[in-house]
């Protein structure tokens, strides 16, 4: 099997976040990752150049490929913040109709920034993600 190349790597995430050069883009992040240390509990951890995770997940597919990956965690891409969450969205009508403006796949969110979407239905989807139980099985690609 294929093993992943995005791993937790030991670069600081917060020195990360504060290299980002667009200015709107450094503070929506910065905004992310303490809504996310604040609600999981767990430090920042950068998981390959670009990803900012917290916390930590041990996930089976229907095949019986396990692997681990972070329970929630964003990434400042070109086009658009990409938030991670360990849901199944396609479950999360509610809470996606009360976050507002967005895109979606499988199992990330993404939004131009932090002001287009409701923050209160922001932090409901990061507990919801936060809490799900290593070893269920994972709707979301990695």
């Amino acid at each position: 099997m294929a093993e992943l190349k995005t791993k937790p790597t030991a670069s600081d995430a917060r020195e990360f976040v504060a290299s980002l050069k667009d200015i709107g883009r450094r503070r929506d992040c910065s905004a992310l990752l303490d809504m996310m240390e604040e609600i999981t509990g767990d430090p920042p951890t950068m998981w390959g150049t670009s990803i900012v995770g917290f916390g930590t997940y041990r996930y089976r597919y229907a095949s019986g490929r396990t692997g681990t990956w972070f329970r929630v965690g964003f990434a400042s891409r070109k086009n658009a913040l990409t938030l991670y969450l360990m849901l199944d969205l396609d479950r999360q009508g509610e809470r996606l109709e009360a976050l507002g403006r967005h895109k979606r796949g499988k199992g990330c969110l993404y939004i131009k920034r932090l002001a287009d979407i409701d923050q209160d239905a922001l932090r409901d989807l990061v507990r919801a993600s936060s809490g799900v139980g290593d070893g269920q099985s994972c709707g979301s690609s990695h």
